[in-house]
C-alpha cells in the first residue's frame, strides 16, 4: 500500500475569526481522503498556544485547550516534526510528535493569514496550502493591498487611512479630515482583518466616530472608505500557483445593511443572506470579473487559492455598472456552503477534489521553490 500523505491541519488562532476557523477546518478535515491522507489536526488557542494531541478541534470547541498537550512546530528544516512540549522543573522538554509531510493552514485573519504563519514554515521547509508571506500579507493589509492596486491602476474606492493613535490623539482632526475627502455613507474597518469583523457603515458623523472607535479595537491601522451606490458583491474563487484560473462569478444579497460578521454567519433561515450562483450579470460583465481577478491574484504573488471580491455600482439599463476590486481573501471562508467550495463546485470542481488540488498545488509549489539555490557559487 502507498505511503500516506501526512496532512497538518492548522486551525483556531489568535484572531476575532477563530470560530469561523473550527467551522472552515472541520470542514476541510472531513473532506480530505482518508485513504490518502493521514490528518494531523494541529489546534491553536485564543491566546496563541498550539495544541495538537487528543482531538484539538473539539478541544478549541468546546473551550477546553487544556485537554490536549501543548505543541509546536520549529523554524528548522532538519526537523520538519511538529514537537510535543513538556514543562520540567528546568526547562521546557520537546519530544517529536510526528513529521508534516504539507500543512493546509486554515487560519482566517491575523496571526494565520497574514503572512507570520506562512513565514514559520518557510523556515521549516514544510510545503503549505495557500499563499507565501507577500501575498498573504498584501491580501489581508487592505491599506497595503489598496497601494499596490493603485500602482497597477487597478479600480478601487477612494478612501482615508490613519493611525489607531492619530484617532485617540485628535479624534476631531481625524473626522474632519474624512469628511473632506470623502461623502456619507462610508465604511470603517480595522486594516488587517475578514470576516467583516470591526466593519460598520456609518451614515453621519456620530456614526462615523462610533464606527472608528469599534475598528480600532481589532488594529493599529485603520481605512475608511467610500461606498459604492446601490453596490453589489460579486466574488470569485481564483486556483493555482503561476498559471491561476477563475471560477464563475457569484453574487451576494446580505440579510443586513452590508454583508457584516452577522449576515455571514449568525443570521439563518429566512433571514439568511443569500449567494447566487452563477452571478446574475451579463456574459461580458462575468469575463470582465473573472479577468480582472486574475489580474488581481497574480499582482499580489498569489498562490493555491484566493477569493477575490468586487463591488459593481447599481446597473442601469442598458448601461453594464462600474466595476471596483473590494479585496482578495488568500485563506477565505471554507466551509461546506462558503463561497469559495461553492463556486468551484458550480464551475466542476467538487469539493474532495478542491481540497485534493490544493494539497498538489502546495507541493508543486514547493517542488518550484527549492529549484532555487542558497549558496553563491561564482560562474567558471
Amino acid at each position: 500500500m502507498a505511503t500516506k500523505i501526512r496532512v497538518g491541519v492548522i486551525f483556531g488562532g489568535r484572531s476575532g475569526e477563530h470560530e469561523v476557523s473550527l467551522m472552515s477546518a472541520q470542514s476541510v478535515m472531513n473532506a480530505l481522503d482518508k485513504k490518502k491522507y493521514e490528518i494531523v489536526p494541529i489546534g491553536i488557542t485564543r491566546e496563541g498556544r498550539w495544541i495538537a494531541s487528543g482531538d484539538p478541534l473539539k478541544a478549541l470547541l468546546a473551550g477546553d485547550p487544556d485537554a490536549s498537550r501543548p505543541a509546536a512546530l520549529l523554524g528548522d528544516p532538519s526537523r520538519r516534526g511538529l514537537m510535543h512540549l513538556d514543562d520540567t522543573e528546568q526547562a521546557i522538554r520537546a519530544t517529536r510528535l510526528t513529521e508534516l509531510d504539507v500543512v493546509f493552514p486554515v487560519l482566517h485573519g491575523t496571526y494565520g493569514e497574514d503572512g507570520t504563519v506562512q513565514g514559520l514554515l518557510e523556515l521549516a521547509g514544510i510545503p503549505y496550502v495557500g499563499a507565501g508571506v507577500i501575498g498573504s500579507v498584501l491580501g489581508l493589509d487592505k491599506i497595503a493591498f489598496k497601494d499596490i492596486m493603485r500602482a497597477h491602476n487597478l479600480p478601487i474606492v477612494d478612501d482615508v487611512t490613519f493611525k489607531r493613535r492619530e484617532w485617540d490623539a485628535d479624534p476631531d482632526e481625524v473626522l474632519e479630515r474624512v469628511e473632506a475627502a470623502l461623502d456619507y455613507p462610508v465604511f470603517t474597518k480595522p486594516a488587517n482583518l475578514g470576516s467583516s469583523v470591526g466593519i460598520s457603515k456609518c451614515h453621519d458623523r456620530a456614526g462615523l466616530a462610533a464606527g472608528l472607535t469599534e475598528a480600532a479595537r481589532y488594529d493599529r491601522k485603520l481605512i475608511v472608505e467610500a461606498a459604492v451606490p446601490q453596490a453589489r458583491e460579486i466574488e470569485v474563487s481564483v486556483l493555482g500557483n503561476d498559471d491561476p484560473i477563475a471560477s464563475l462569478p457569484g453574487e451576494i444579497i446580505p440579510s443586513r445593511e452590508f454583508y457584516s460578521y452577522e449576515s455571514k454567519y449568525i443570521d439563518g433561515g429566512d433571514q439568511a443572506s443569500q449567494l447566487l450562483i452563477p452571478a446574475p450579470i451579463s456574459p461580458e460583465m462575468t469575463e470582465q470579473v473573472r479577468d480582472l481577478a486574475v489580474r488581481v491574484y497574480k499582482v499580489i504573488d498569489c498562490a493555491g487559492m484566493a477569493r477575490a471580491d468586487f463591488l459593481l455600482s447599481g446597473e442601469s439599463d442598458p448601461g453594464p455598472g462600474k466595476l471596483y476590486v473590494n479585496e482578495v481573501n488568500t485563506i477565505p471562508g471554507f466551509t461546506s456552503i462558503s463561497m469559495y467550495p461553492k463556486l468551484w463546485e458550480a464551475s466542476g470542481i467538487p469539493y474532495p477534489e478542491l481540497v485534493d488540488r490544493l494539497i498538489d498545488l502546495a507541493l508543486e509549489r514547493y517542488r518550484d521553490r527549492a529549484r532555487s539555490e542558497t549558496l553563491y557559487q561564482p560562474k567558471q
